[in-house]
């Protein structure tokens, strides 16, 4: 189908989302706290967050964007506000992402976000915080480059429990392969605290449905032969996510977004042919779900 005739087909369904856009947003400024903080990796860096405006101790939810990504996009902020709504001290991490990188420039960036044994760190910063509880369990989400960040985390702060990343792989493009700190067995993150999220149409990921399952499978180290979605039984694993299940038909790198509303299809804020209903496993409210099985 052509795009640009989808794209007019489903106008009524983009308005939808923009009241159901506001309608979630009214709803958690009622039941969260927005917070800002700093902390330093070379440079100084920002952290944008909310967290419950009830009294008590949380986990933490840490989210990190891709290449080129504002920390607080649209995108980062929907995950950041449904996870605050979940009962997570939420946050999104600047770091330095005008360029991407080899394993080494990108774990220096994922070291200075959860180096758990400085105190500059962005984690440092977040586990400090009055309602954190970090013993109650870290767990983290990215996009792409964002993604190998979170896959990363557990290298350097062990209270990392789970972790998903969107558009995940080794080679981005000819130019990079990262399986030497991304493939199953080269992270300390294990295979079966990991659920990884690719569509089938990630020109970064390879470009098809085919290559974007291999990836997922190098990096979580479960295989399902020619299947959509592969899960343990604790719902770790990958899922790859098919043109006909958003709503531009065409899963591609950003495939949560849709009309410049990142975040719209991953939150379930619109039924689309019982698509877009937040139950399935590659969507942010299933995805936080799982994760929550296991903080404290």
């Amino acid at each position: 189908m052509n795009r640009s005739l989808n794209r007019q087909t489903l106008r009524p369904l983009r308005l939808l989302t923009l009241a159901g856009s506001a309608l979630l947003a009214a709803h958690t400024a009622q039941a969260q706290t927005s917070f800002s903080m700093t902390y330093t990796n070379g440079a100084s860096y920002n952290i944008a967050g909310k967290e419950p405006t009830a009294s008590g101790k949380y986990p933490v939810y840490v989210h990190i964007g891709g290449t080129g990504e504002s920390y607080n996009s649209a995108w980062a902020s929907a995950a950041v506000n449904a996870a605050a709504a979940k009962g997570f001290v939420a946050a999104t991490v600047q770091y330095d992402n005008a360029t991407f990188g080899n394993c080494s420039i990108i774990g220096g960036r994922a070291k200075g976000i959860f180096d758990a044994n400085s105190v500059n760190s962005a984690i440092a910063q977040l586990c400090s915080r009055a309602k954190a509880d970090c013993s109650k369990g870290v767990v983290t989400g990215g996009l792409s480059q964002g993604s190998i960040i979170s896959v990363l985390s557990r290298n350097y702060d062990s209270r990392v429990r789970a972790s998903f990343g969107q558009g995940t792989g080794s080679t981005y493009t000819a130019a990079y392969n990262l399986s030497s700190c991304i493939a199953d067995g080269n992270h300390t993150q294990t295979g079966d605290r990991l659920r990884i999220i690719n569509g089938e149409r990630d020109m970064f990921v390879g470009g098809t449905e085919a290559i974007a399952r291999s990836q997922a499978q190098l990096v979580t180290g479960l295989t399902c032969s020619g299947q959509q979605s592969c899960f343990r039984q604790n719902g770790s694993g990958w899922y790859i996510v098919k043109d006909y299940e958003v709503l531009d038909l065409y899963a591609d790198h950003c495939f949560m977004g849709y009309g410049g509303l990142y975040g719209t299809q991953c939150s379930g804020l619109l039924v689309d042919s019982g698509y877009q209903n937040g139950s399935a496993a590659w969507q942010l409210n299933a995805t936080l779900n799982w994760l929550k099985t296991f903080v404290n």
